[in-house]
């Protein structure tokens, strides 16, 4: 009996490990697809109802995430980034500071924390990471990790919402030491460093994808499309998507090759990228057992700027950029990255995905719509504008439990869009 115990306690950790619950970037997979059901087909012509609006969670771009019990979410004061704990009313439980702001252009926060196990997990705009205590916000343990790591960042910063992949957490600070490290999520102490490959960090938060029997963490640096293995840290392939520019290369906005934000798309075994100021989107097939990647297509039109891509149902839906302040709403097919159609509403926003319908933000106005996803035309259901917060409305919205979360600024929004 010992001796199966034994054999029988790594699959345990194993199961244990997988079925942690993670609350994140952009949903479960990030792929901003919630899995939510019973929610309202139709809204009312003033909007769901707002349930409340809580203001004083600082400065940011960032979302709020839930476990369903208590909201976390960050925000900067004066040049502190800190993460506020709030009840499911809106009230504030506790605030603490965990890092500097980023100090240059648009400095509000940008990191989404990460919800597990009683911890979360936060990424301030100058690289610092630290472990705090979801019940009464005490730090658990904190570290400069650009500093120790080398990190090269470009003109906005340190983007990106740490992932946990089984008792790590995972940042990229890219540069001359490595391009991705794996921390103890206990300790912060070094698991492993990946290769450098000379590059800067974007604004990417990677994902965790699964291949046959092989995982892989899929990011995008300034220039390359990376695919690491979370066992050892190994770069299993790289591929340069700064250099897959368009045939109009030379109307191409001078930054668009190196300023990534979008979380890449996955499904059986093809992933998607964009990136926004008239650059390409890109089509991937992995190969062998994850080994390598191949070039399948790529499309000049869903050049998504900051909001997100989702798929539902072999489309991919989002915004794409006509210039920093306008871009229309588009919808590709996965196979083939062919053409569904190109809508104009509003101007170009972030986007998600639940029980079977599609939300919009735009993100100059802040109205929220409700869309059909129908590859056939856009079918927009309903639409409502926010009144709270200031500045752009760049964070991307969440739903729990029938609530959807907004941030704008320095205000948190709870909707009720239950039936």
């Amino acid at each position: 009996m010992k001796k199966l115990f034994v054999l029988l306690l790594p699959l345990f950790l194993t199961l244990n490990i997988a079925a942690q619950v993670i609350s994140q970037w952009r949903g479960p997979n990030r792929d901003g697809v919630y899995p939510e059901t019973g929610l309202l087909t139709r809204w009312p012509a003033e909007g769901p109802a707002l349930l409340w609006s809580a203001p004083g969670i600082g400065k940011g771009y960032s979302s709020a995430v839930t476990d369903g019990k208590v909201l976390f979410v960050t925000g900067m004061k004066d040049s502190t980034d800190y993460l506020t704990s709030m009840n499911l009313k809106g009230e504030i439980l506790w605030q603490v500071p965990f890092g500097p702001s980023w100090n240059s252009s648009f400095p509000e926060t940008r990191c989404t924390p990460t919800l597990a196990d009683g911890s979360v997990y936060v990424l301030s705009g100058l690289g610092t990471i630290a472990s705090i205590n979801a019940a009464d916000g005490k730090i658990n343990w904190k570290l400069n990790a650009a500093g120790k790591f080398g990190a090269v960042y470009g003109e906005w910063g340190v983007c990106e919402s740490l992932l946990l992949v089984d008792t790590m957490v995972i940042y990229t600070p890219a540069g001359p030491k490595t391009s991705m490290v794996a921390l103890d999520k206990k300790t912060g102490e070094t698991i492993w460093q990946s290769e450098s490959l000379n590059d800067t960090s974007a604004y990417v938060s990677p994902r965790l994808i699964q291949y046959g029997s092989q995982r892989v963490i899929v990011t995008m640096m300034a220039n390359n499309l990376i695919g690491v293995d979370p066992a050892n840290g190994k770069i299993l392939w790289k591929y340069d998507y700064a250099a897959l520019m368009p045939e109009r290369s030379l109307k191409v906005w001078p930054g668009a090759p190196k300023t990534n934000t979008i979380t890449p798309l996955y499904k059986d075994g093809f992933f998607y990228i964009t990136g926004g100021y008239d650059h390409v989107g890109a089509m991937f097939r992995l190969s062998g057992q994850a080994a390598a990647i191949n070039l399948v297509w790529t499309d000049t039109l869903l050049d998504c700027h900051h909001g997100g891509v989702v798929l539902v149902d072999d489309h991919i839906y989002g915004a794409n950029w006509i210039d920093n302040s306008r871009g229309n709403w588009c919808c590709i097919e996965w196979k083939t990255g062919k053409k569904s159609w190109e809508q104009k509403w509003q101007t170009k926003g972030s986007i998600i995905a639940a029980d079977g319908l599609l939300y919009l933000y735009d993100e100059k106005n802040g109205n929220v719509g409700l869309l059909k996803p129908d590859p056939a035309k856009f079918d927009l259901i309903s639409s409502f504008k926010i009144a709270g917060g200031k500045g752009p409305h760049w964070a991307h919205p969440e739903i729990k439990d029938g609530i959807l979360y907004i941030r704008h600024g320095d205000v948190l929004m709870a909707y009720d869009i239950r039936k």
